[in-house]
């Protein structure tokens, strides 16, 4: 499986300029290497928008570098959450 990627500020998602793989993303899990997320197969870089996070930077830190479109939808979250702070 491979995710496309590309960037914006607070949120990052990463559309072609860039392949990872879900062991790629994996290693994206501390704020030094950066924090990475997956929503519905697409990566999202959340590293600078940790500490804006309505939830709280607790939340991402323990889906970083994992698959966290379960938790994502399970809270109710719309499209519009993340799309719009999308850029290129």
């Amino acid at each position: 499986m491979n995710l496309g990627i590309s960037a914006s500020p607070g949120i990052r998602h990463y559309i072609m300029s860039q392949t990872f793989t879900p062991a790629d993303v994996a290693t994206h899990n501390t704020a030094d290497k950066g924090l990475y997320i997956i929503v519905d197969s697409n990566v999202f870089d959340v590293t600078t928008f940790i500490d804006e996070h309505p939830g709280g930077a607790k939340i991402l830190k323990r889906v970083a570098g994992k698959d966290a479109s379960k938790q994502f939808w399970k809270v109710r979250h719309f499209p519009s959450d993340i799309r719009p702070r999308v850029g290129v």
